[in-house]
């Protein structure tokens, strides 16, 4: 009875301790020299192997399909139908556990996670995944620091200041909160005031503009340290049954966490990045705001937010910091006049980590600013960079003025891609297909975005053409035979965009170009596809659900990468991945290879 036994790796991490000693009483170890045949197609298997020391590749007659190393197990679903469809050959000597088939059995009967994780479908692996996740994210955001919520910076004033004057410093400041000074007081003072006062203040009957504050402070302050846990702050609350919270480093008033930000951060920590960019009176204020969206990334992420909730939050919140950021830099009758629009996975609402800038603007016909709009252009993308949106390395920025133009001068732009559809045309329609208004005249997009669509219709040449790019993004030749590199070659990185996420994103892009749908996310394209028929929803189920496994995997690993002090690479080494993510890229690449298959003959690109 082997007692070495991995129980934190997918998908006996889900096990009770019962279930547990019942793997440790049927588990045996097997030994298989390189080069044997584990198992083979047709087989009837009597256990599930669970790999020690080794490699073994599953072959698809003689394509190899995937590899499986150490923590890998492999075949639940040969166990579990009976039958054996694939080749397993060890690649080299293997040692591994053999766990007996009625102890699968009881398991699967007895834990539904570990069934799902076992042998069920991309779907269900996914569903069972986010059940086991959704019961630990509360409990995770509650034992998060109060400083990692947005605190209010503190607001002084002398305990003599008149409640007008208050109430002037709330609006002009948009706050609710002032720390009160009263140095009449032996020793002194420190009290809060806040707008719930004012009713006192109305019915105190002194004249507001004789009132002093003061006399209305409550100086019984409740505070909590920077350092103290998010549960902390909430039991306070809810022990003196008070609104906000001083936060307190030793003598020094870090600000006021009020609860609405608590309660907001337990459920949807992007509430407080939104009120601080809008509350933003100048640039630096909006660098702040931009700095935190990163952190508030991380937490999400470890808290267990989906990665497709997380991707419409940044998306909203850097759109608001765009738009803010553009109304500084741009004078009002530029605005008024044009349209900014970002494009890319930004534009999809598919993007995570701050990435190169993809944006661009439509200038209304015959409108002659009143400043350099090439100087503020350039203006933006420079504070775009400063908030740490790096500069495009291909250009594709309002600083350049081909991606600067009139509304008319933009769609005949537009039409010469398409007519012409050169490589660089036919990329330049794919980027800018994933515009998203930002700020101004939305109008001025949607009359250059129907110049795609008018000259599209009907044009199979220039979409087959098109959609080919899923077949020549990148050297894409042998891609499915290199997924899983065998470990003396461990500097090697997968390219998740080359071989899972571009086919994909641009395979639906290319079905909705071909259906006018003037859906711009990769989600609702394909929702708009199903609705017209043009795409099976089992497939377009595993399609949503593999682009946010690409998605949740590209954003795990980018951010170990920033917090080891490396920049984002984008790359995988799947020799670095957990078992479970091993077994969902696997499918989820399977999927794509699946999809492939469909546009190919779709779009008939065996024959271009």
């Amino acid at each position: 009875m082997p007692s070495g036994f991995n129980f934190s790796a997918s998908p006996f991490d889900c096990l009770t301790q019962e279930q547990q000693r019942l793997v440790r009483d049927n588990v045996d170890i097997a030994y298989f020299r390189q080069g044997d045949s584990i198992l083979a197609v047709g087989n009837q298997p009597t256990h599930l192997f669970v790999i020690i020391k080794g490699f073994v590749q599953q072959f698809d007659g003689n394509e190899v399909v995937t590899t499986y190393g150490p923590d890998d197990c492999f075949d639940g679903r040969g166990l579990v139908a009976g039958r054996v469809s694939s080749r397993f050959v060890a690649v080299e000597e293997v040692v591994a556990y053999q766990l007996a088939k009625q102890a699968v059995s009881d398991l699967i009967a007895g834990n539904a996670t570990f069934g799902a994780l076992l042998f069920s479908d991309l779907s269900n692996k996914l569903h069972a995944l986010t059940e086991r996740e959704n019961r630990h994210e509360l409990q995770s955001l509650a034992m998060a620091r109060v400083d990692a919520a947005f605190v209010h910076p503190p607001h002084f004033v002398d305990a003599s200041t008149s409640i007008l004057e208050v109430v002037k410093i709330f609006r002009d400041l948009r706050i609710g909160t002032v720390m009160v000074n009263d140095n009449t007081k032996n020793p002194p003072g420190l009290g809060i005031f806040t707008g719930t006062g004012l009713q006192r203040a109305i019915l105190h009957g002194t004249p507001l503009d004789q009132l002093p504050v003061g006399e209305l402070a409550n100086f019984t302050l409740v505070k909590v340290r920077p350092d103290d846990l998010m549960g902390d702050a909430l039991a306070m609350l809810i022990k003196h049954k008070v609104h906000r919270v001083v936060v307190a480093d030793g003598d020094t008033i870090v600000g006021i966490l009020e609860a609405l930000d608590l309660f907001g951060f337990l459920s949807n920590q992007s509430y407080q990045i939104n009120e601080q960019i809008i509350a933003a009176k100048d640039i630096e204020a909006l660098k702040a705001a931009a700095s935190h969206i990163t952190r508030l990334i991380t937490l999400l992420h470890r808290n267990g937010t989906k990665v497709n909730m997380i991707a419409r939050l940044v998306q909203e919140l850097n759109l608001r910091l765009f738009e803010k950021t553009w109304l500084f830099v741009a004078p009002p009758d530029l605005v008024a006049n044009s349209c900014l629009f970002v494009m890319g996975s930004e534009g999809r609402g598919e993007q995570l980590l701050k990435t190169d800038q993809d944006n661009g603007l439509v200038l209304r016909d015959g409108y002659v600013c009143s400043v350099d709009v090439a100087e503020v252009c350039k203006r933006f993308s420079a504070v775009l960079a400063d908030f740490g949106y790096p500069v495009c390395p291909g250009n594709i920025m309002v600083s350049n003025p081909h991606w600067r133009q009139s509304a008319s001068d933009f769609s005949r732009m537009v039409r010469l891609w398409s007519v012409t559809a050169s490589p660089d045309d036919l990329m330049e329609l794919a980027i800018f297909l994933d515009a998203h208004a930002v700020c101004g005249d939305t109008g001025l997009l949607e009359q250059v975005r129907t110049s795609v669509f008018d000259l599209a219709a009907g044009n199979d040449a220039m979409l087959a053409r098109f959609a080919s790019a899923i077949n020549f993004f990148g050297s894409s030749h042998g891609w499915w035979n290199r997924l899983l590199q065998l470990g003396d070659r461990g500097g090697d990185q997968l390219d998740l965009k080359k071989v899972g996420t571009f086919p994909l994103v641009h395979g639906i892009r290319s079905l909705a170009l071909a259906q006018r749908s003037t859906a711009v996310s990769t989600t609702e394209r394909i929702e708009a596809l199903i609705a017209a028929g043009k795409l099976p929803p089992k497939l377009a189920a595993d399609l949503i659900d593999s682009l946010h496994f690409f998605m949740g995997l590209k954003l795990k690993v980018g951010l170990q990468e920033l917090a080891t002090g490396h920049p984002v690479s984008g790359g995988i080494q799947v020799e670095k991945l957990s078992s479970l993510d091993r077994d969902l890229l696997n499918d989820t690449l399977g999927v794509v290879k699946q999809f492939k298959v469909l546009l190919n003959q779709r779009f008939y690109l065996d024959s271009l």
